[in-house]
């Protein structure tokens, strides 16, 4: 065995097999740096596996809440539209009764005091039967057809 000396601060003897040791020491701490990595590697794989999952979960949750709001939303306007339907067909059903002539008879004498006319309160009168309209053939002329440059000209010159 041959003893080495290292020069520096402090003297002191070297194994021979200290390469070696200190080598196999670096390996399995590399190993195990390599396997911890690894397993840490693997971990954060799943935690973004299942923050994925999550994510798509909720995405698909939402939607379908989205999906029963707008639903029930529909469904309350079509009970709406039926009952403003319904509303519709009774007032053209109190309409038609409404304009029956009778019932406006019964109605104008009850509620506002009318009467059926009486002899005595028909008054008749008597027209002429003279056709008042005028033909088409006659044309009147009227001096007005000039344009306001044409009666300016004629009166410069006195046309």
């Amino acid at each position: 065995m041959i003893d080495y000396y290292e020069y520096e601060t402090s003297p002191r003897k070297i194994d021979p097999d200290y390469n070696n040791k200190v080598a196999k020491k670096t390996n399995t701490k590399k190993k195990e740096k390599n396997k911890v990595v690894k397993e840490s590697r693997k971990t954060v794989k799943y935690v973004l596996e299942i923050a994925i999952a999550f994510a798509v979960l909720l995405t698909i949750s939402y939607r379908y809440s989205l999906i029963n709001t707008k639903f029930a939303e529909k469904e309350n306007l079509k009970t709406q539209l039926q009952d403003l339907q319904k509303q519709n067909a009774q007032l053209q059903l109190s309409i038609e009764t409404g304009t029956n002539i009778n019932n406006i008879e019964q109605q104008a004498k009850e509620k506002l005091g009318m009467k059926k006319l009486d002899n005595s309160q028909k008054v008749y009168v008597s027209l002429p039967k003279e056709d008042y309209v005028e033909s088409g053939a006659e044309q009147v002329e009227t001096g007005e057809d000039e344009t306001w440059w044409q009666a300016l000209m004629n009166d410069l010159f006195g046309n």
